[in-house]
């Protein structure tokens, strides 16, 4: 039987079951495997991975792994450097200038909150995991989830697993992450359907307004995809407390 010895670094010990992270987890070859896909039966999908050195020189995912070999994974934006000095492989693509983003089911609280900041980002309850790779592929959406199974489809280029499960902790981990705090917009961009909000003359909307709130407010926007009104009602102060505990940047 032929061996490999895989080294995970940094966030990629994320993945790691506890008693496994600090040591080489080590790996049957018995057949002619690329390292994409023995790196992924540990469980790190490779929308995580932007470096891999084997044996002190840098591969990208279609490296066949031979018996014997010392593998190092690194996260994205990872300054590992080689021992022979050789040019690094970085396999992260470059992300777009302005990052926009597709959301699994289970994660609709995050795609809401991107929404209320002004971030693109498309969100069914009823996304099929297939559905959200094939757009991901075709639009280069970030692909944001919980699901390591989804990431790991070779299809998917753009991707990041959200690791908390708390949603107010989720939008903070993907701003950091992403590092979108100089593209914040907030309450520019529908909560519900994702379209950009347009402002609306209180004239064309009063019909549809009740009593008070056309009585006491003037300034409304409106969404062109699912014609929902917007204005600063009793609601206003809890939003803007939330987007305020959101844009407030962590300490370096």
């Amino acid at each position: 039987m032929e061996y490999a010895y895989l080294h995970f670094h940094a966030a990629l010990k994320d993945f790691i079951s506890p008693g496994g992270r600090n040591k080489a987890i080590t790996r049957a070859i018995n057949r002619k495997a690329s390292i994409k896909d023995v790196i992924e039966s540990c469980d790190v999908p490779h929308t995580e991975i932007d470096l891999i050195i084997v044996n002190g020189v840098s591969v990208d995912f279609d490296y066949i792994v031979q018996n014997g070999d010392e593998i190092h994974v690194y996260p994205d934006c990872s300054t590992a450097l080689t021992e022979s000095g050789k040019p690094l492989r970085h396999l992260s693509p470059p992300l777009p200038e302005k990052p926009w983003f597709i959301v699994d089911a289970n994660l609709g609280r995050l795609a809401r909150y991107l929404r209320l900041l002004g971030f693109d980002c498309l969100y069914r309850n009823d996304f099929a995991d297939q559905s959200i790779a094939e757009i991901s592929c075709k639009t280069q959406r970030i692909v944001l989830t919980r699901d390591r199974k989804l990431l790991k489809r070779k299809i998917i280029t753009y991707g990041y697993f959200v690791r908390t499960d708390i949603p107010k902790a989720q939008i903070r981990e993907t701003l950091h992450r992403f590092n979108l705090y100089a593209s914040l917009a907030p309450l520019t961009r529908c909560t519900h359907c994702n379209e950009k909000l347009v402002s609306a003359e209180k004239p064309l909307i009063a019909h549809r307004l009740k009593p008070l709130t056309r009585q006491y407010y003037d300034k409304f926007l409106i969404c062109p995809g699912c014609n929902r009104i917007y204005w600063q009602g009793s609601h206003s102060m809890h939003i803007k407390r939330l987007i305020e505990e959101f844009c407030r940047q962590p300490a370096r």
